[in-house]
């Protein structure tokens, strides 16, 4: 029983720390420069990872949250780049 809950406790503290740092990453896509989003993109790779190694996540989710956060940033980079070479339109 006492197992269980130091477990639970220690997956929690997990959980908590990987998806706060993929929602700073994901509130910094549009705000961030590239380098800075490089940076906290890695870190919650590397906690994911961490989830995934004490199998607080399973491998496969670990896999498809990194390849879901990394599309959301080259998208976002993307989206980035459009609006700065988009010239405003003059209206009649």
């Amino acid at each position: 029983m006492r197992q269980s809950k130091a477990h639970a406790v220690r997956n929690r503290t997990m959980k908590d720390a990987y998806r706060a740092k993929v929602k700073e990453v994901k509130k910094g896509i549009g705000v961030l420069d590239a380098k800075k989003i490089q940076e906290k993109l890695s870190e919650s790779y590397k906690l994911i990872d961490k989830a995934a190694k004490k199998n607080v996540l399973h491998k496969n989710t670990a896999a498809r949250k990194k390849s879901k956060l990394a599309k959301l940033v080259k998208e976002g980079k993307k989206a980035k780049k459009e609006v700065a070479k988009k010239k405003p339109t003059k209206k009649k």
